[in-house]
């Protein structure tokens, strides 16, 4: 699979981030006349970029440029991006589609060892593909965040379990946070599998079927991987909180993550452990 970073995805990027900002943000004079859209005026963010404003308005309409670092720099810090945001930028404008390291699914690790590996945690775990398919899960896993395995296979990733299954909104207490953040997350990453059809129409079926996903989408936010909170009901509407922990690169295959949720304290630590001995 490729890796695809288009001049039009990095002009989008750059507009959204220009209209959230102010010129009282920045620091500067507004430019006399009547806005008539929010946020900075390209003007505005060339000078701050100090570039052009020809040069910066053909970057934004998607021509086939390919700034320096020097001038993604300028407007990185312009648009007052933060980290991830800054990263993503940099991504959008590598000039060539490149090879992702990725491997076909021939060569990717063999679900049973991916089980085994899951099944020696205690907490909550899951392992992940680019796509978001959940291809391994333990028990734990199974009673505190979903039955993976009574879902059918073409339905089994975490998107469509966020943004699609009613049971887990009402189950995740801080649901709006974390689907937000998965909005987010997805927003960062999906040039790397939009030439990849499944995902193509899962995305699509996403922004049909959710108008929530549609409006965290809208936000524009990006994310990258970061500890994240994720809060349950279990037992009699008992709170069980967990940090989400992540990781990539697994048995060489970048585009494995397996995701691991640790109790936050002693008492989480004692709940989950009866939870798990009732097993529901």
């Amino acid at each position: 699979m490729k890796i695809y970073h288009s001049s039009s995805a990095l002009g989008e990027f750059m507009r959204s981030r220009r209209q959230r900002l102010r010129p009282e943000d920045s620091g500067i004079e507004p430019l006399p006349g009547r806005r008539r859209t929010p946020g900075l005026r390209r003007e505005e963010v060339a000078y701050l970029a100090n570039m052009s404003v020809t040069y910066y308005t053909w970057l934004e309409q998607g021509k086939e440029l390919h700034p320096s670092n020097e001038i993604l720099l300028n407007i990185s810090r312009a648009l007052q991006l933060n980290e991830s945001e800054h990263k993503y930028l940099f991504a959008l404008a590598e000039p060539d589609p490149v090879e992702s390291p990725a491997p076909r699914e021939n060569q990717r690790t063999d679900r049973n060892i991916l089980q085994r590996w899951v099944d020696q945690m205690r907490y909550p775990s899951f392992i992940t593909d680019e796509g978001t398919d959940v291809l391994a899960w333990n028990r734990a896993a199974q009673v505190i965040i979903a039955d993976f395995g009574a879902l059918p296979e073409g339905e089994r990733y975490m998107l469509n379990t966020t943004f699609l299954d009613g049971g887990y909104r009402e189950r995740l207490v801080n649901w709006e946070e974390f689907a937000r953040y998965s909005a987010a997350w997805v927003r960062t990453h999906i040039e790397q599998v939009r030439l990849n059809p499944l995902h193509h129409q899962r995305f699509e079926h996403l922004r049909s079927e959710s108008e929530l996903f549609r409006h965290y989408w809208d936000m524009y936010e990006v994310q990258q991987k970061q500890v994240m909170r994720a809060i349950y009901r279990v037992l009699d509407h008992q709170i069980l909180e967990f940090n989400i922990h992540s990781a990539g690169m697994i048995d060489n295959d970048p585009g494995l993550h397996w995701c691991i949720f640790v109790p936050v304290d002693e008492q989480a630590e004692l709940l989950l452990d009866e939870v798990l001995a009732r097993g529901n």
